[in-house]
């Protein structure tokens, strides 16, 4: 169980849906992560963050589908 706040996209439209993650990834304080919660596999947003961030970014998966897909995204510490 994680303590790690939830950003569940699973209602929101598609075209949204990176935008309020990255949002959410920038508002991090080094050392903090989030859960994202969605209805498919994130792959293409962790291509775009390990080309964006490199080496900046943690990426767990917590859960993988076949309906849900759960993933804690993190800042590393200092």
């Amino acid at each position: 169980m994680t303590t790690d706040p939830q950003l569940d996209v699973r209602s929101e439209p598609p075209a949204r849906r990176h935008t309020l993650i990255l949002d959410t990834y920038h508002a991090l304080t080094p050392g903090a992560g989030f859960e994202l919660v969605n209805d498919h596999d994130p792959k293409p947003l962790y291509y775009q963050f390990d080309a964006e961030y490199k080496d900046q970014f943690t990426w767990d998966y917590l859960e993988e589908g076949p309906d849900v897909w759960r993933v804690r995204i993190g800042r590393p510490a200092a």
